[in-house]
């Protein structure tokens, strides 16, 4: 006879929330679709923060998203440090892709990578992929909800070393997106776990 079966461990059960829980979600979900719209922008003004409001809450009114608990907490340094380091790494990704352009004769090769995340939920999943996808060079083709996992177009590969730090770096910025809003199980989660290879096509 067979013992009562345990859930996925991967992806936490969805808790009871109430009305001041979900409130507190669709703020967070407004206050990133509001980023998104400046970092699209280009610029950070008064009117893009406003237009933000605007298109966010429009979004949320007419396109509702799936519900999505914040079980996390908010960590002031660990924000600053993300959002520093990946300023960072905008700048010189940009600067690659300038060189790139005006390199004569230069065709860069490009590959599709599958990075599985350590904490698959789907706070995590949107938020890395967003980040990643602002970078120039890289490009998220698909996300599996299911299984975890970002599939990513990557510009200006050599060889399967060139995959792994395109995998690693992807990694990298999903452990800071858990070190600034992440709870202290998925910290401890990504600090923890071994990340796994990306795959390779």
């Amino acid at each position: 006879m067979t013992g009562p079966t345990e859930p996925a461990p991967d992806r936490p059960a969805v808790v009871g929330r109430g009305r001041l829980g979900r409130w507190r979600d669709q703020a967070v979900a407004l206050g990133w679709l509001v980023v998104v719209w400046s970092l699209l922008w280009g610029d950070i003004t008064w009117a893009n923060l406003v237009g933000g409001l605007l298109v966010g809450g429009a979004v949320l009114v007419f396109f509702p998203l799936p519900a999505v608990s914040f079980g996390g907490r908010l960590r002031p340094r660990a924000l600053l440090v993300f959002a520093g380091r990946f300023a960072v790494e905008l700048v010189s990704a940009s600067l690659h892709i300038a060189r790139i352009a005006v390199q004569p004769g230069y065709r860069p090769r490009g590959a599709i990578i599958a990075v599985r995340l350590r904490v698959p939920t789907d706070l995590i999943l949107a938020l890395t992929a967003e980040a990643v996808s602002l970078v120039p060079g890289t490009l998220i083709l698909e996300v599996d909800r299911d299984a975890g996992t970002l599939y990513l177009h990557v510009l200006d590969t050599h060889g399967p070393a060139d995959l792994d730090v395109a995998r690693d770096r992807t990694l990298v910025v999903e452990q800071r997106i858990v070190r600034a809003v992440g709870s202290t199980a998925e910290v401890r989660r990504v600090e923890t776990t071994s990340p796994q290879k990306g795959t390779r096509p």
